[in-house]
């Protein structure tokens, strides 16, 4: 009795180690705990039926396993298999195991054909003659998930000893099991999701068409005045746009260390996984990227090569895959993006996009760096779109004017660096309110659909959107934009001229639009200002409610 003490604990532990270290497959688990099964109790077989509730039918993939097997093979994931050509079912009203899976009580048969809820179907379609039978259920959290069955022990019947013996070993059936099938569930889960990466993949990236194509219009096209920052993106039709963007990166990098299809594949990939919603759109994507061309442009060599590709491509890519809604829509809705990333939800899922699309074949435009360079570009990258999370943008334009303030930012310390990389896309994330008043106003349209959109989804899920993304309060455009210019933008591009002084355009245009839209607030207001003689229809930006 120690012995088998001894033998049951040893396994136990075996089975423990599979669970928890090798993870087996459930096909190799059950057959190792069939064996062991078999030997602790001495018989000439073994069975182990799985229910299935839903149709009420207990089955067996593993049917029989045979009592030849070596010690050895207790811990080995090939051990002593026994696979029947298809599987075996039974209703669970039938035969002894039917009765053990409906009660959950252990039956031991002296003579099994002498007992009436003997099934002798499977003797039938096996060709075995069965004598004895100890029958054990496996449970669960207190519901019988299975049944294990001993048949013909070999000297005379099942006893006390093996009952109490095959009872504990049954406890830990029941856990090995569960986790067989969890990691069978997350194995096919997993097999999923690299089937729906590859379709994913095939659909949206682009076609060699569309490569071709866009060479040969590349040789017609010449860079715009880009490097302008009151540039209007609105005269660039998409395709110009992929186009003008190629002409950019060539402009900072040259192609001597870049291949040239591979960088426009890249690009006419990112502008394929921009999703057609109002505002954060292809359009955006490009409008950011211009605004960081042009600051780098008037930055006098004061990032270095791989910050600039960083900030260039960060730009590019900054919003891939946007929603249309942010990241409080995202927590408050339990959106299973904000159950991925807790913090700067969509911004990680940006970044993840960007590193997918550089995985994509013939589409790693950073391929000629080397190892260092590259985890050096893609830390720069992830840290520069992160950056364009608002919440973010607040402690680090503290931290930076600080330094500024004590005189003590230094271009030489890579922490003060990365603030400045912070600001820079920040500046040109936010670029449309340093646009020409027109084009402002064009933007702000767009924003404000979105906006719209964004509170009618937060209607509908019960939640009550704020003034300022509620299409019922069109009276507050005016002032949340004073809002949003005055608390961020403003000094978000005084902070960035007070470092890279060429790029003092952008304060002095957002100034203005400042004051256009606080002159437009006080007008709406005033209250002797009647909403109805449309005195100020001109300057209120002409809104589409949709939906």
């Amino acid at each position: 009795s120690m012995s088998k003490q001894r033998k049951l604990s040893d396994f136990l532990l075996a089975v423990v180690k599979s669970i928890f270290q090798d993870m087996v497959s459930m096909d190799s688990l059950v057959t190792k705990i069939m064996n062991f099964a078999q030997r602790l109790v001495d018989a000439d077989r073994a069975s182990l039926f799985l229910l299935d509730s839903k149709n009420k039918e207990l089955y067996a993939r593993i049917f029989d396993v045979g009592y030849q097997i070596n010690e050895s093979e207790v811990d080995s994931d090939s051990g002593n298999k026994s696979q029947p050509d298809k599987e075996i079912r039974f209703s669970v009203g039938k035969g002894i195991a039917g009765q053990v899976a409906r009660t959950g009580e252990v039956l031991n048969i002296a003579d099994a054909y002498s007992d009436p809820r003997f099934n002798r179907t499977v003797d039938q379609l096996t060709g075995y003659h069965t004598k004895t039978i100890l029958c054990m259920p496996i449970f669960i959290r207190g519901v019988v998930i299975g049944v294990m069955q001993m048949v013909n022990k070999h000297s005379g019947s099942f006893n006390k000893e093996d009952e109490e013996a095959f009872e504990t070993f049954a406890v830990y059936c029941g856990l090995a099991l569960h986790h067989a099938k969890l990691y069978d569930k997350i194995r096919r889960s997993e097999q999923k999701y690299r089937v729906a990466l590859e379709v994913l993949g095939y659909h949206n990236t682009c076609t060699e068409v569309e490569v071709e194509r866009t060479k040969a219009m590349l040789a017609q096209d010449k860079l715009a005045t880009l490097d302008e920052f009151h540039f209007n993106v609105f005269e660039l039709d998409d395709e110009r746009k992929v186009r003008q963007a190629v002409l950019m990166f060539r402009d900072l990098f040259g192609l001597a260390r870049f291949d040239r299809d591979s960088l426009i594949r890249f690009i006419l990939t990112v502008k394929k996984n921009y999703r057609r919603v109002p505002y954060h759109n292809w359009t955006h994507g490009f409008s950011v990227a211009n605004s960081m061309f042009a600051i780098i442009k008037h930055s006098n060599g004061t990032f270095t090569s791989n910050e600039c590709l960083a900030l260039y491509i960060g730009a590019l890519c900054h919003d891939l895959d946007h929603r249309g809604k942010n990241n409080k829509f995202m927590l408050e809705t339990e959106s299973p993006l904000a159950a991925v990333y807790s913090t700067s939800t969509m911004e990680h899922h940006h970044f993840n996009q960007t590193v997918t699309i550089l995985q994509q074949s013939g589409h790693n435009i950073f391929s000629q760096l080397t190892n260092s360079e590259y985890k050096q570009v893609l830390s720069y990258i992830k840290h520069c779109i992160l950056a364009t999370d608002l919440a973010r943008f607040f402690p680090y334009r503290a931290r930076l004017y600080e330094l500024v303030e004590d005189n003590t930012f230094s271009w030489g310390n890579p922490d003060h660096r990365s603030l400045i990389q912070a600001i820079a896309m920040t500046a040109s994330d936010l670029s449309a309110s340093a646009k020409p008043w027109e084009l402002q106003v064009r933007t702000a349209e767009v924003i404000f659909q979105e906006f719209y959109e964004q509170g009618d989804a937060e209607r509908a899920a019960g939640i009550t959107p704020i003034a300022m993304m509620d299409r019922f309060q069109p009276e507050q455009q005016a002032a949340s934009q004073v809002t949003f210019l005055n608390g961020i933008c403003i000094p978000c591009y005084s902070l960035l001229t007070r470092l890279i002084p060429d790029t003092r355009p952008l304060l002095e245009t957002c100034t203005a639009n400042f004051e256009r839209w606080q002159q437009k607030n006080q007008l709406q207001t005033e209250p002797t200002k009647s909403s109805e003689n449309g005195s100020d229809e001109n300057e209120k930006p002409k809104l589409q409610p949709s939906g």
